[in-house]
């Protein structure tokens, strides 16, 4: 009678070595991602990432051989995924003022999805030196940049914005986003999207065509 119960008992125990063996690289990202977001990218060594996941350094070098390899991964894969669905929103919106508002809202909605990839890609991106990720990096952002500005030159040339400087509004719009996740509290009253329709209303009311006196 104990034999079949004792097979039943370390089976369940075999499935859950192998996932979180499978699951390493996951867990690797998620900690690099949350201390690069808190310490920086130079204030975070290998060593005190293989510390937070309990592995030992040759275990790390396993699945990333250097810092490098998890820039690439947390850095520019997510902003070629953000660029993505940035995209794919502002394709679907119906009009350049929608297309502008669905860029700052699904951006809006990915911070608040991953603070912490939000805020390490921020971080890095500011105190990382000239490498050839870096230069990854400032492609990528922009790319990322040149869709909103092609949304607010669209709303422009429609008569939905009145003519001003393409790149200063965009910047505005950037900057927004870009301090939204250093202030925010997520435990606040409103959602980084609730704070960014507000900034939006405020926004276009100051970029709509004046009417005539």
């Amino acid at each position: 009678m104990s034999t079949p119960h004792l097979t039943e008992d370390k089976a369940p125990e075999k499935e859950t070595v192998r996932v979180r063996v499978d699951n390493r690289p996951e867990q690797i990202i998620r900690i690099a991602t949350r201390l690069f977001a808190r310490r920086g990218y130079e204030g975070t060594s290998l060593r005190d990432i293989a510390d937070e996941a309990k592995i030992t350094k040759a275990a790390l070098y396993y699945h990333f051989p250097n810092k490098e390899a998890l820039y690439q991964r947390i850095v520019l894969d997510a902003l070629r995924a953000l660029i993505e669905t940035v995209r794919a929103a502002i394709e679907a919106a119906p009009t350049p003022i929608e297309k502008v508002r669905q860029f700052m809202l699904v951006s809006a909605d990915i911070l608040e999805s991953d603070r912490d990839q939000w805020m390490a890609g921020s971080n890095i991106f500011w105190t990382v030196g000239e490498s050839e990720y870096r230069t990854l990096n400032i492609a990528l952002r922009n790319e990322y940049e040149a869709l909103l500005r092609s949304c607010i030159a669209d709303a422009i040339k429609v008569g939905q914005f009145r003519p001003s400087n393409v790149a200063m509004t965009s910047r505005l719009f950037l900057s927004l986003l870009s301090h939204l996740s250093r202030w925010h509290n997520p435990k606040g009253a409103m959602s980084p999207r609730e704070v960014v329709e507000q900034y939006l209303d405020m926004s276009f009311q100051g970029l709509q065509p004046r009417m005539a006196d």
